[in-house]
């Protein structure tokens, strides 16, 4: 399981972490407060994950800021997510790291333990930032210790497209999606009456460990402690939530062992209705002139409305002989890309930045706006160092459950315990916090 693998990993670096790196600077400790930079030129090493569609959007808006800011030439560097998290460190530490990077919010906490990224609550204050402007959601989860690490550019929560031409097949209208369980339900009971399976479930994290973790605070439940001490998602919410997600495959609805992205293939295709995604998706699918789709908030299947979602975020990483210059220009390269967000959300994404939500350009950007809907009730784990890894537990639950190899019930409490074990670990490790 690549969760002892990841937790094995964590030790590792929390060693490496003993490094002479400083663990209580930050950015406005060496680098001047304001938005402009009026020093030699510089360059600057930008390192991301956007690898797929959204990559040359990102691309796109560095050569602008080099285009305005003649002093500063940022270089941008594309790592794929499965080996960012492991080569940022590395790099941090042997004194060959990037001056900029992304995280997602939910790694922030770790690698601020880790000594890898520096606090930015100088950088937040120089940019007139404040919680005001931002989803709490976002504002709270990039804060560990007290201090600071990220400042928020997206929001991603998971949406519900359906594929219009599948449901006028089936004789529903394309234009009413289902909303609630109960037409969620019938909607897929008309299509199987058809030979239709329209709601696949992949025991995957895209799409159906993420469904999972959408259900789970429909049904007033939560994955893990508000203080991310230990995993809950084993409650009997957890289970209700499970439950209906397997109940998919058990009525037929879904195909089982549905193969990793077969769901969203088969959406394309004409053959999968309703697929739970992320806005990161909607390049690909607008990109398809056969396929008639859309998007809207996912259905309420419980109690309570509720979404998975996560969080870009910039971050400055540590250095070992930290460069005020450098570190000036990383300052007004972040503020610039923030009040340029609305040309990132091109990608899909939601502005993090209220202000920006609320642009006559960004109420242009129909499929984006059904996401901004969510944000009220989006859901986010805890900013603990190495909770990560728990998440990994919360995967292999899903997919024993999905594969059937265990019930539902027995999957979660399985996963908890392993969850909590590497929590445990964790909270060791990184010395708690």
């Amino acid at each position: 399981m690549r969760a002892g693998a990841l937790a094995g990993a964590g030790i590792l670096l929390a060693g490496c972490a003993r490094e002479p790196l400083a663990g209580d600077a930050s950015v406005g400790d060496d680098a001047g407060g304001g938005t402009t930079y009026d020093g030699p030129p510089v360059s600057l090493s930008y390192w991301n994950g956007f690898t797929g569609g959204d990559g040359p959007i990102m691309l796109a808006l560095v050569d602008k800021f080099n285009g305005a800011h003649p002093n500063i030439d940022v270089a941008m560097n594309l790592v794929r997510w499965e080996d960012y998290y492991q080569k940022v460190p590395a790099a941090v530490y042997s004194g060959a790291g990037p001056d900029v990077g992304i995280m997602h919010i939910d790694q922030l906490a770790t690698y601020a333990a880790l000594n890898v990224i520096l606090p930015l609550d100088d950088v937040a204050a120089a940019l007139g930032l404040a919680e005001d402007d931002f989803a709490p959601v976002v504002w709270e989860g990039g804060i560990y210790n007290g201090k600071r690490y990220g400042i928020p550019l997206d929001m991603h929560p998971l949406g519900f497209f359906y594929n219009k031409g599948v449901m006028k097949e089936a004789g529903l209208d394309p234009n009413k999606p289902p909303a609630t369980a109960a037409e969620y339900e019938a909607a897929l009971e008309q299509m199987k009456s058809k030979g239709i399976q329209g709601s696949w479930v992949s025991p995957f994290l895209f799409t159906g460990g993420l469904m999972f973790q959408s259900l789970v605070p429909q049904f007033g439940g939560s994955l893990y402690a508000a203080d991310g001490s230990r995993a809950t998602f084993d409650s009997d919410a957890g289970v209700e939530a499970l439950s209906w997600l397997v109940g998919l495959v058990d009525k037929g609805y879904s195909p089982p062992n549905v193969g990793q992205d077969a769901d969203n293939g088969a959406f394309m295709n004409g053959d999968n209705a309703f697929i739970w995604n992320g806005p990161w998706i909607i390049g690909l699918y607008a990109s398809n002139p056969a396929l008639e789709w859309g998007v809207t908030p996912l259905p309420r299947i419980g109690t309570e409305r509720g979404a998975w979602g996560n969080s870009h975020n910039f971050v400055v990483m540590n250095q070992r002989e930290p460069d005020p210059n450098r570190l000036q220009a990383s300052k007004v390269f972040i503020s610039w890309m923030s009040n340029h967000s609305i040309e990132w959300a091109e990608a899909g994404m939601v502005p993090a930045r209220r202000q920006v939500r609320e642009s006559r350009a960004f109420a242009k950007l129909a499929e984006q706006n059904q996401f901004a809907k969510e944000i009220d009730y989006m859901h986010l784990p805890p900013p603990v160092p190495g909770i990560p890894d728990a998440q990994e537990a919360v995967e292999r639950a899903v997919n024993e459950a999905v594969l059937r190899i265990k019930s539902p019930r027995d999957a979660l409490a399985d996963g908890a315990r392993i969850a909590n074990d590497l929590l445990a670990e964790n909270r060791a490790s990184y010395g708690g916090g």
